[in-house]
């Protein structure tokens, strides 16, 4: 009984023992919680930090003026090639002006080079794979467009994308004017073909190497997705290439874009090609008209007052050109010149028929005339009998006493006299019947006649040289190209 009660007591001793030592180790163990927990907050707190852009800042050291980033190529050893891939997609043909020889451009530029001084690693950095850094934080290409004329207005894009293995991006939008060799010859159905040209101020080949996407497939039709507006111009083709250019004594990459622009000619033909063909119908619809008739030299006159007008306005609207004249002037001085052709052909027709027209008046005159010298030639005639019989009923006597008053020496009689004046009025008519007879040579109506051969002649010389001059200059026209 006894040693149950001591066994008893011992357990009891015992367990307060133990609980008394579980109550110490319990406090510390609070304080050791206490103490992880905070550094859990402490290295969650570290983990936070970490998924902010600004630790990768402070990693790279990336900040304004540091001449590291900033003073020359990103490369560890002068020695390497800093590529640089560029890509340009064309958003809005916004202007094409010829006669400055001009072509403004909306353009979308990226590019891409290698920074071998950025890197880090994702993974400690909650998986950031890339940051946006301002563009003066670090070194960018320097690259121009040889064609512009004229800076962009427009602030550029002030961020570069950098991923994690040193790639660095960098896209800007901008309205570009540059100058673009324009022909315009077969105006307005002219195709121009606008370049932009890519290369770095500064560095040459050995240093700086431009590079273009090179998978063509499908570049064109892509660009007609991209495509926002075109102004009077359709896009028609686009092209790359790459050149190697030595301007001051080392070479440089070029990377050529060009752009293939079709205008748009519907607007000319219906203002201007179809009403000055409506002109040349018109004036070829006048040989209709009587040629007596005044108002038609006057309705070819209005004709070719009307073609002038049109070719003044010609003038305001074909841009100006150092080659050889566009088809669009041919077209018009053609038809001028058939215009004037066809009015100085009436003149000459109306002059010969109005010729005609004098001659039978002049006919009819000398007709009159000869009648009038047929009545007189008789009368004459008859005088001329009356006096020769009275000649010759004169007596000896009477031949006696005129012997007084005429001597026979170096004399003439009153026979004579008369013979000579018959003698005169002879040789009058015969120069009246000479040119009676040549007057008669041309029969009514030989002018009028020979103006109506003429006039045929030229109606056929007309169509033809129309017919062959418009089907040439449309067919340069219209399949030039092909």
């Amino acid at each position: 009984m006894m040693i149950q009660a001591l066994f008893f007591l011992f357990v009891l001793t015992g367990g307060s023992a133990s609980n008394s030592d579980l109550h110490d180790p319990e406090g510390n163990q609070l304080t050791s919680n206490g103490t992880s927990d905070f550094h859990s907050e402490t290295q969650v707190e570290s983990f936070s930090f970490n998924c902010t852009w600004g630790s990768i800042f402070r990693k790279l050291d990336l900040r304004e003026n540091n001449d590291n980033y900033t003073a020359g190529r990103p490369v560890t050893d002068h020695r390497h090639l800093t590529r640089v891939d560029i890509d340009m997609k064309i958003f809005g043909i916004l202007d094409v002006r010829e006669a400055d020889q001009m072509f403004v451009s909306f353009i979308w530029v990226k590019m891409s080079w290698n920074n071998e001084y950025i890197q880090w690693d994702p993974d400690q950095f909650c998986g950031q794979k890339h940051i946006l850094v301002p563009t003066k934080y670090l070194w960018m290409p320097d690259l121009t467009i040889e064609e512009m004329t004229e800076r962009d207005k427009t602030a550029p894009s002030p961020n570069l994308n950098i991923r994690h293995d040193g790639w660095v991006d960098y896209r800007n939008g901008q309205v570009v004017e540059s100058t673009c060799a324009m022909d315009v010859f077969r105006f307005p159905f002219d195709i121009q073909a606008c370049q932009i040209s890519f290369k770095s101020i500064t560095y040459s080949d050995e240093e700086l190497s431009l590079v273009y996407n090179r998978n063509k497939t499908g570049l064109t039709r892509n660009i007609r997705k991209t495509i926002q507006t075109q102004s009077e111009w359709s896009f028609h083709n686009f092209k790359v290439h790459e050149e190697t250019v030595d301007y001051f004594g080392f070479n440089q990459t070029v990377i050529v874009y060009t752009i293939t622009l079709k205008r748009l000619s519907d607007r000319y033909v219906a203002n201007f090609l179809v009403p000055v063909f409506f002109l040349l119908c018109l004036d070829f619809a006048s040989f209709l008209v009587l040629d007596t008739s005044g108002e038609k030299i006057g309705f070819k006159v209005n004709m070719l007052l009307a073609m002038t007008l049109m070719q003044v306005i010609l003038n305001e609207i074909l841009p100006p050109s150092t080659g050889s004249v566009p088809l669009i002037g041919r077209y018009c001085v053609g038809i001028f010149t058939l215009m004037m052709l066809s009015l100085l052909e009436t003149i000459l027709v109306i002059y010969l028929k109005n010729k005609d027209q004098i001659y039978i008046s002049i006919n009819d005159e000398n007709q009159k005339l000869n009648e009038n010298l047929e009545d007189k030639r008789s009368s004459l005639q008859c005088c001329c009998r009356g006096m020769n019989k009275w000649i010759h009923s004169a007596s000896a006597e009477d031949t006696a006493k005129e012997d007084q008053y005429f001597p026979k020496e170096g004399s003439s009689g009153p026979h004579t006299e008369v013979s000579l004046v018959l003698e005169k009025v002879h040789e009058e008519l015969g120069e009246i019947r000479k040119f009676q007879s040549l007057l008669n040579s041309r029969t009514a109506g030989y002018w009028t006649s020979m103006a109506e051969k003429i006039n045929k002649a030229f109606i056929v010389f007309y169509i033809v040289v129309a017919v062959v001059s418009m089907s040439f200059i449309f067919t340069v026209w219209i399949l030039g190209d092909e």
